[in-house]
């Protein structure tokens, strides 16, 4: 039947930046399909709370601080994971920053490195420590989570933009090297979506009425909207797809040019 490939019974997923937006949804969603979630974010007792509240509601979940731009935490989540639960089935690479909006010609370097740490490095690290789990176990889910900045400029985001745009090339990849193993790899490119990382975007006067006026739905997104798409590329529903960057921006890049 088809509705049980979209069953995780079973499966141990691990999210990072899982305290809030993107990554709580994504979370909530594979709880709620079956999995065993370890959510993840450098606030401690944000996920600890995250984790009580899956709890409360019935479905399994855990939780473990990491900073994802520190090696010591990255180490922890994994290998605690793997010896808690002797398998680690599907990673989400949500986690992710912005501390920078300006030009790039006055980008402070630190700042620049800060993002690419977050964004991007964590991610290949991540990775590299999840793969031979998956390559033992001979299946494997990993999903970054990228955005249509990396598909498109937009100002005063560059740092922002190259990271995302990254991950998208580290999807294809890490699934032309990993496919054999059975290891899926896939991203998803959010549009405008209502989460505090989205909010400095707003600051520019004028900002959201432009953005929503350019989306084909007129609206911005809930992180709730993601969750639906990350279930089914964690899910045997999409056990033919690897090296694929799907966008889900409500139309924006289709925005006409008049």
């Amino acid at each position: 039947m088809i509705k049980e490939k979209f069953n995780l019974s079973g499966k141990v997923a691990v999210i990072t930046g899982a305290s809030k937006g993107i990554g709580k949804s994504i979370a909530r969603g594979f709880a709620e399909f079956g999995a065993h979630v370890v959510v993840s974010s450098r606030d401690k007792d944000a996920v600890k709370k995250v984790e009580n509240e899956l709890k409360s509601e019935g479905f399994s979940a855990s939780s473990l601080k990491c900073h994802v731009g520190n090696i010591e935490d990255r180490d922890n989540l994994i290998n605690s994971t793997l010896k808690s639960y002797d398998k680690i089935d599907i990673l989400v690479n949500n986690a992710g920053t912005n501390p920078y909006f300006g030009p790039i010609h006055k980008m402070p370097k630190e700042l620049y490195q800060k993002t690419m740490d977050v964004n991007l490095n964590s991610a290949i690290e991540l990775s590299n420590l999840v793969y031979p789990i998956m390559k033992s176990q001979n299946s494997g889910n990993i999903i970054h989570i990228s955005s249509i900045e990396g598909i498109h400029p937009s100002k005063f985001m560059s740092a922002y933009n190259i990271s995302k745009a990254a991950l998208i090339m580290l999807t294809k990849n890490q699934s032309i090297e990993w496919g054999k193993y059975n290891i899926r790899v896939n991203a998803i490119c959010p549009g405008y979506v209502r989460t505090k990382l989205s909010s400095g975007l707003l600051e520019f006067e004028g900002a959201e009425e432009r953005l929503v006026n350019n989306v084909s739905l007129k609206r911005a997104s809930d992180p709730e909207e993601m969750a639906g798409l990350a279930v089914f590329l964690a899910s045997d529903a999409s056990s033919y797809i690897t090296g694929t960057s799907i966008v889900n921006d409500g139309g924006l890049l289709n925005s006409p040019i008049f």
